[in-house]
């Protein structure tokens, strides 16, 4: 049965009433600029797609063959283009579109929009009220594919505004890894891309979750995400930027609600030319013996800014430990980097939050060092960038590792 039509118009009333409301950080965008394009046909395969797309698609994180993929999903403007479940794990995940799996069921009501309001700024009201689709992933109770569910959201046309609704559930003692890369075909393209994202874990559930974006000079990005984690439940949330963007702003929460759950994020900025980018954390430690880890690096090059924010707020009665560890360095006399850690006790008397954050330039004598070994200026800096953003991502696949490593490298050079 399809969701509640009621609850979907209240949802509807409440963003009507939000769209002129700005967002708290990050600059504002006059999102009436931007259209919405057209449909789409489907493919049969990945490999159907352009050169052009298939090529923006593997730098996103994509695998075109589907190799080592438990299932895979590619978006392309506001068009569904490719939805596949690999035959070895039907049974333990589904994969659709939001769109589609509203019309299937009534009981996603007890999760649309639960993990943060639909009237949290402007670009959640325009998400509700001109959707153009998103995934939804749900893996079944006590299921534990053993490779990624992978996904693409792709924007191919010029000024347009991609609105994505994305949900995961993993269900009571599964375990999920998702690769999604969020990237454009053509670098010239200006628009906007708005995501809201909800994850749910339940109790006993791991949700490994890796995001690679790959922007552009003339587009801006505003994700806004939520998740719940139950009890015992787990969450990892990679996040991965090291091309240009006009201007990001994203500050995931994480609400830690059962006894014993965690969420960690780690977070991989490379900012260049003159971006702008608002990123962050949030971890709400409410069950008891939770743990929450907010890890950043972020390099400024160019003409960059860059916010670096993490908070960690403990509203429980018994045991909470959570961290964060913000390190940036400086490479140029005109980027900036603000370090924005907050720590907020409730009340929780026997929480222990904790946090350190540096930032400077690459340290003269490590380079002096390398080059007394023979090694160039240039490969020596290289290899000092590539060591500080490298956090050793769990769970990311080789291939995607390897791509990070290479664009790390280049760009570290293309910076001296």
């Amino acid at each position: 049965m399809p969701i509640n039509t009621n609850y979907l118009s209240g949802l509807k009333i409440k963003a009507e009433k939000a769209m002129e409301k700005k967002a708290a950080l990050g600059p504002d965008i006059d999102i009436s600029r931007y259209t919405q394009s057209g449909e789409r046909r489907r493919v049969e395969s990945l490999e159907d797609l352009s050169h052009q797309m298939k090529e923006a698609a593997v730098m996103a994180g994509m695998n075109i063959k589907e190799e080592l993929r438990s299932g895979s999903y590619m978006q392309v403007d506001r068009s569904v283009v490719y939805e596949s479940l690999n035959k070895a794990y039907e049974g333990q995940l589904e994969i659709m579109n939001i769109t589609d799996a509203l019309e299937k069921y009534d009981w996603l009501e007890d999760y649309y929009w639960k993990a943060l309001p639909v009237d949290h700024d402007k670009y959640t009201a325009q998400v509700e009220l001109n959707l153009t689709h998103g995934y939804f992933i749900r893996v079944f109770p006590h299921q534990k594919p053993q490779f990624p569910v992978q996904s693409c959201l792709l924007v191919a046309e010029n000024h347009i505004s991609q609105n994505v609704h994305n949900m995961i559930i993993v269900e009571e003692g599964a375990e999920l890894q998702v690769i999604t890369g969020c990237t454009l075909a053509e670098e010239e393209a200006e628009g906007v891309h708005l995501g809201v994202s909800e994850f749910y874990v339940k109790k006993g559930g791991k949700l490994f979750f890796t995001m690679i974006h790959n922007w552009a000079e003339n587009f801006h990005v505003r994700p806004r995400t939520g998740a719940i984690i139950e009890e015992e439940g787990s969450l990892v949330n990679n996040y991965v930027m090291l091309k240009p963007v006009k201007s990001i702003q994203a500050f995931p929460v994480a609400y830690l609600k059962g006894d014993m759950a965690s969420a960690k994020f780690n977070t991989v900025v490379y900012g260049l030319r003159d971006s702008y980018v608002d990123l962050g954390a949030k971890i709400i430690l409410e069950g008891e013996n939770t743990r929450g880890e907010s890890i950043a690096r972020t390099i400024a090059a160019d003409e960059s800014v860059i916010y670096a924010r993490g908070d960690l707020v403990a509203k429980t009665k018994g045991y909470c430990l959570a961290h964060l560890d913000c390190r940036g360095i400086v490479f140029s006399k005109k980027a900036k980097i603000f370090a924005i850690p907050e720590l907020v006790s409730e009340g929780a008397v026997k929480a222990e939050l904790s946090h350190e954050a540096s930032i400077g330039p690459i340290a003269e004598e490590q380079v002096e060092y390398l080059m007394s070994r023979g090694i160039s200026r240039e490969d020596a800096v290289s290899a000092i960038t590539t060591g500080f953003l490298n956090l050793d991502i769990p769970y990311i696949p080789d291939f995607l590792d390897k791509n990070i490593k290479e664009v790390i490298k280049a760009t570290a050079e293309d910076a001296l």
